[in-house]
């Protein structure tokens, strides 16, 4: 009898908590480093035998072995879009660089919006919204592409947001999160913390002037987009705050603590895997670098390749001077100029060279994945930022004093050599880096572990509504007080009248008074 109890608990356990779930992921962005993070995050969940449809701008070469499904559509059309706006429009680093913040803003805004739309409109996509299937939940990754949480809508799904970078306004209003502009530095800028007045000024007024962009002008042609390409489509205001829970690639260790409403959940490291043997080539490069190795990357979506030449000639000055051993992530074959002690590859397995005992710096843009990937590690860094989030990291680097910062601008043999000997040879950007390591790994579970626990919370709690805080409920001006304040002002406003004209009154009635007495004594 014990036995069949125990047999019936199990079933029941198994039955609620470890069903498959239907999962839909659209992670459309046109970047290597998104596609990474979406592709493990729905990957994880069809090992843990959930049926898993991916929808992205890239795909996998080979179907993955999972215990679940893993369903690739590739929409294609992103890129050629991607390769059309770069013929038309793509700026130098030196330009991203020297924007201005709100230009930034509205570039990023209007031209992500442009080659996101394939993503709806293409046949693969279109096919699947007409096939009357079910999800049990839809996971969109937040990239100026609102129109897409339609869709979690239009299957009858749940929506789970994953933002790939700390919590900022693209998703905080999506959740009614709270993010004082007095304190928080918006994701462009590379502001300190804390701010100086000027910086205060710029963020509050860079806040402002980005609401008022997204309410009049991008959100307008989400909701075209939503009403153009998904039948019955909803308007975008039932949609953008129609978010069940939010994925933070973020956490403690590598960003500044800020608050979260309970429905935010941060997961970052979530795609660190353990290291991987090495080829032979670069194993033998680094086990052999008796005093250590410089690894340089740019990233995926930035290339080193497109330094100008009196960038690159002032690079490779510098690393010719340096006893430690380089390895470069070069894009093209040949590298003019390439010093002895340099090693080149157009693509380089970052994580599992960070990994290895020898590499003593890492020179990079400042991505967060990179930045995530560093401190996974604990390796110190110099960043030259050029766009996005990565100015924002950088000045986070060093103000929690694991890494310099070098600005593309000033990048010059002498400024270059200064910062990389400075990091080389001063042990506190070491030490910190690894005392942020160690905050990284002091967790109770895994991040992918926190990720997959919620995701499968939402499903099983019918998109858990409880964690829905009340301030999404209320028009802006009672979230900001401001009918209060009014009625405040208002009642002070009569009162002091009332207080004004019975003084007034008084006066002149003890003044008439006295006018009265002089009278009578005359």
């Amino acid at each position: 009898m014990k036995n069949i109890v125990i047999v019936m608990l199990i079933f029941l356990t198994t039955s609620r908590y470890g069903s498959c779930a239907k999962i839909l992921g659209i992670f459309g962005a046109p970047g290597r480093s998104h596609y990474i993070l979406g592709s493990t995050l729905l990957k994880a969940l069809a090992e843990k035998g959930h049926d898993v449809t991916m929808v992205s701008s890239l795909g996998e070469k080979e179907p993955p072995k999972t215990k679940g499904t893993y369903r690739d559509i590739v929409v294609t059309e992103i890129m050629k879009k991607v390769e059309e706006v770069e013929k038309q429009q793509r700026p130098k680093m030196s330009d991203w660089e020297n924007m201005n913040l709100f230009i930034a803003t509205v570039f990023m805004g209007h031209t992500m919006s442009k080659i996101m739309e394939p993503l709806l409109w293409d046949d693969k996509i279109q096919n699947l919204i007409y096939s009357n299937e079910k999800f049990d939940v839809v996971i969109v990754e937040q990239f100026l592409n609102d129109a897409q949480k339609a869709l979690a809508i239009h299957f009858g799904a749940p929506l789970i947001v994953m933002s790939t970078v700390r919590a900022n306004s693209w998703v905080n209003t999506l959740v009614g999160n709270p993010a004082p502009a007095s304190y928080i530095p918006m994701l462009l800028t590379d502001y300190s913390v804390p701010m100086t007045f000027s910086e205060r000024l710029l963020n509050g007024i860079l806040s402002v002037m980005t609401e008022l962009f997204y309410h009049f002008y991008v959100y307008p042609n989400e909701n075209h987009r939503i009403k153009k390409y998904i039948p019955n489509g909803v308007d975008i205001s039932d949609v953008l705050y129609n978010v069940s829970l939010v994925l933070m690639n973020s956490h403690p260790s590598l960003n500044q603590p800020v608050p979260y409403v309970p429905n935010m959940i941060d997961i970052g490291g979530f795609h660190v895997q353990p290291p991987k043997k090495l080829p032979q080539d670069l194993q033998e490069f680094l086990d052999n670098a008796k005093d250590g190795v410089v690894y340089f990357s740019m990233g995926s979506n930035l290339k080193s390749a497109d330094f100008p030449p009196e960038k690159r000639d002032a690079i490779l000055r510098t690393l010719s001077k340096l006893k430690e051993q380089v390895l470069w992530k070069w894009e093209e074959d040949v590298l003019p100029g390439q010093p002895k002690n340099v090693k080149l590859s157009k693509w380089l397995p970052q994580q599992d060279i960070l990994a290895h005992p020898n590499v003593k710096l890492f020179i990079t843009h400042g991505g967060f994945l990179s930045t995530t990937e560093t401190v996974y590690h604990g390796v110190p860094i110099l960043a030259i930022p050029i766009f996005g989030d990565q100015k924002l990291n950088a000045k986070t680097a060093m103000n929690n004093g694991f890494g310099l910062m070098l600005p593309y601008s000033e990048i010059t043999q002498d400024r270059l050599t200064q910062t990389i000997q400075e990091v080389l040879n001063n042990p506190k950007y070491r030490n910190n880096v690894k005392k942020r390591s160690e905050i990284f790994h002091d967790r109770q579970v895994s991040p992918m572990e926190t990720a997959i626990y919620w995701i499968e919370y939402v499903i099983r709690h019918k998109g858990a509504p409880h964690l829905r805080v009340a301030a999404l409920d209320l028009p802006w001006y009672k979230y900001y007080l401001l009918d209060v304040i009014g009625f405040l002002f208002l009642v002070s406003l009569v009162i002091g009248c009332i207080s004004y004209y019975s003084v007034r009154a008084v006066c002149r009635k003890i003044c008439n008074k006295q006018k009265g007495k002089k009278l009578k004594q005359t």
